[in-house]
Formats: C-alpha cells, sequence, structure tokens
C-alpha cells in the first residue's frame, strides 16, 4: 500500500536530486504546486496531487470538499468544416 505522500526515494527519482530545496524547485516548475518543506525539513508532496497533475488533472479544494477538474479538451471543430 501507498503511503498518503511520496517517499523520499520517489521524489528523488521523479526530481533527480536529494536535496530538498532543489527537489522543490523541479516539481514546482513540473506543475506540483501543492509541494511544500515541512518543519522539519522534509519534502512533502501528497500522492493524490502527485497523480492528478499527472493525469493533467487540476486538484484543490472548494468549501471544504477536494474538487477535481478534469483537462480541457481542444476545440477540433474546425477540422469537420469544409473550405
Amino acid at each position: 500500500m501507498s503511503g498518503i505522500i511520496l517517499c523520499p526515494q520517489e521524489l528523488e527519482a521523479l526530481t533527480g536530486y536529494q536535496q530538498c530545496t532543489k527537489q522543490l524547485r523541479v516539481l514546482h516548475a513540473r506543475g506540483f504546486l501543492r509541494a511544500y518543506i515541512s518543519r522539519r525539513g522534509d519534502l512533502v508532496l501528497e500522492r493524490t496531487h502527485y497523480e492528478a497533475v499527472s493525469r493533467d488533472e487540476v486538484l484543490h479544494v472548494a468549501n471544504g470538499k477536494p474538487v477535481v477538474t478534469a483537462p480541457k479538451a481542444a476545440n477540433l471543430d474546425f477540422l469537420g468544416k469544409a473550405a
């Protein structure tokens, strides 16, 4: 069973770095904006956020409830129109 946060080995494999500040910089650049460094100095990335961003979904909380927004689909209507 996977934990609710990514383990240090997973974070290192994902970012290529061992140092938390470098890992955090890479994660934020890749869209994992909820990653942070805890008071203990550990990097924290929730597994649900990692999975949502990896699936190109946005995960946030509204009115105390988690909301997952599916990615927007491309508008390809113009392909069906004759010139």
